[in-house]
């Protein structure tokens, strides 16, 4: 396998996926170049036997789908794999900008469930959707300042002698980026100069004013590029590590994907980090919406898709915590998943993580194919264990499934530290899978 190169091409699908949107973006065109074909959920769909195709929801999910060339009547059941495209940071709040004296600081909320402390000090930017009105009608486009535009400064020790004594952080406090002088440019100012920058390079002649800005989805974001450290390169250094080394994955093998017994689908939602419970989330209808027009688009009946479910399995892709080499005893006694020792299976007792005896197994089997390391993760069982997209997801569309993702070290850092092996090894299993054998 070609660690390196996988690696490379993974920090550079981070470095252009600042956002869910942008992710979904890269994804998008990942997938044009193999041959998949756009659908519209507002539109009727045109589907072939051997056919692929991809279909967006609030442009931060996606969802595509490879159908078996042997045709539907020959067809198994479905084999898919989710992931999500969002990652915690913080989001920037409607009328952001608050002046005190001669600075002005923007006003953000936190996204998801953060280490607050590792975005201090950091060169960030911003990136994110905003909407124009043009000719008396709303559009959409995806923005990001390619530059280091914020910083959220931490207050001296000097200031505070106990820091080092431990700090509760006040997101509203705390946490505020400075973003320039009391009379600098304003962020909609900003914004419309880089959307118009960014229009130039695309020879359109549309330009957009201060005042054509209506609303939009903001959030900061690290600027620091992926990289591999170690004494031989032995480790990767990256944000959003979580969970877009998974998502890249698994873009990757739906790429080389040729849908033999099964359709296979490669799922990306969005919101994981805040609960699921939105319309683009696992916790919604769109993966069951999609299921649902593949069937009906060659005349299926909902008997056809329950028979096709029941036949199905499902890989719930999210990242796992490996062993911390400075705090061993937070790990499991037994299950203790090492940078570099391969995808980990994750189980809980209590059905946090979907995994039980035959998905594992199954999972097992593909990773020995594929000749690659597996490796098992639980909690303590002292410990409260965090959430996937698995039992959320089947919640809504009853197939099973199996809890995956990759070790990595600091989860919800702003930036994250996980093996250099282990991309190349997650490509390789979901390649594998996508066979359909």
């Amino acid at each position: 396998m070609d660690f390196t190169r996988v690696n490379n091409e993974l920090f550079a699908f981070i470095e252009k996926s600042p956002t869910a949107c942008h992710a979904v973006r890269e994804l998008e065109k990942m997938w044009q170049e193999a041959g998949y074909i756009p659908c519209e959920e507002t539109k009727q769909w045109e589907l072939k036997e051997g056919g692929k195709y991809y279909v967006k929801r609030n442009d931060s999910s996606i969802i595509a789908f490879s159908l078996p060339k042997k045709g539907m009547d020959a067809m198994k059941g479905f084999h898919g794999i989710c992931t999500h495209s969002d990652s915690p940071c913080f989001k920037i709040k409607e009328n952001a900008e608050m002046i005190l004296e001669n600075y002005t600081r923007l006003n953000t909320e936190k996204y998801g469930g953060m280490i607050l402390s590792t975005w201090l000090d950091r060169p960030l930017s911003i990136a994110g959707r905003v909407m124009i009105e043009k000719d008396g009608k709303t559009r959409c486009r995806l923005v990001s300042i390619p530059r280091n535009l914020l910083v959220i400064p931490n207050l001296a020790i000097h200031m505070n002698r106990d820091m080092n004594k431990g700090v509760e952080y006040n997101p509203q406090v705390d946490m505020l980026p400075l973003f320039g002088t009391r009379d600098g440019k304003g962020l909609k100012s900003l914004l419309a100069e880089e959307l118009n920058r960014e229009a130039k390079e695309r020879d359109e002649a549309d330009r957009v004013k201060e005042e054509d800005i209506l609303s939009y989805d903001l959030f900061v974001y690290v600027r620091e590029k992926g990289c591999q450290i170690g004494s031989e390169e032995e480790y990767i250094l990256a944000p959003r590590l979580d969970d877009l080394q998974c998502v890249f994955a698994a873009g990757q093998a739906m790429v080389k994907a040729q849908a033999q017994d099964y359709a296979n689908l490669c799922i990306v939602f969005d919101n994981e980090e805040v609960g699921s419970s939105t319309a683009q989330g696992a916790d919604s209808t769109f993966l069951s919406d999609v299921v649902e027009r593949i069937g009906s688009g060659f005349g299926k009946s909902s008997g056809w898709l329950k028979q096709m479910l029941a036949g199905s399995l499902f890989i719930s892709a999210d990242n796992a915590h490996a062993l911390h080499p400075n705090h061993p005893e937070k790990a499991d006694p037994t299950n203790r998943p090492v940078l570099n020792g391969g995808p980990v299976i994750k189980y809980h007792g209590s059905q946090k993580y979907t995994t039980d005896a035959k998905t594992a197994a199954v999972m097992k089997l593909l990773c020995k194919k594929a000749g690659v390391p597996v490796q098992s993760y639980t909690n303590r069982s002292d410990v409260l264990g965090g959430s996937t997209l698995g039992n959320i997801s089947t919640s809504h569309l009853s197939v099973p499934t199996v809890d995956v993702g990759l070790p990595q070290l600091a989860m919800h850092s702003a930036v994250e530290t996980a093996g250099a092996k282990d991309t190349a090894y997650l490509v390789a299993v979901f390649e594998e899978f996508y066979k359909g054998e």
